[in-house]
């Protein structure tokens, strides 16, 4: 299916959405923090990244900043957060995030909306080529 980039610094989350994830047969990597989702990012560029906003080493969002080439980013990102904040949503929206879930995320719903953003990154990367 596809690529996803978890960044998420609780293991046990981490953990969860990684075999959520590869029992739909996408291909999974993951992060622990701003500096290291960086560096996932270049290493290989992600369809989807899931993008939790409180990180140990800054805010999340400084990854769509701090990757220094286009190419690299993911085709979507979706913030993750415990905010339910609208100024929040709003800086995530203003940041490129193409949607926010609230944490926890109910895995039936997680999954759904994964496939769907992949197959949405997919169609988007096809017009482009």
């Amino acid at each position: 299916m596809g690529v996803v980039l978890v960044v998420e610094d609780n293991a046990l989350v981490t953990g969860a959405m990684r075999v959520l994830l590869e029992s739909g047969g996408h291909n999974v990597m993951t992060a622990v923090s701003v500096a290291e989702a960086v560096t996932r990012c270049s290493e290989m560029r992600p369809d989807l990244m899931l993008l939790d906003l409180t990180l140990p080493d800054g805010n999340g969002l400084e990854v769509l900043t701090r990757v220094s080439a286009p190419d690299s980013l993911p085709l979507i990102t979706v913030a993750l957060t415990g905010h339910d904040d609208p100024d929040v949503r709003k800086r995530c929206l203003d940041a490129g995030c193409r949607a926010v879930l609230l944490k926890p995320v109910a895995a039936r719903e997680l999954v759904s909306a994964v496939d769907s953003w992949i197959a949405e990154a997919r169609a988007g990367a096809a017009r482009e080529s």
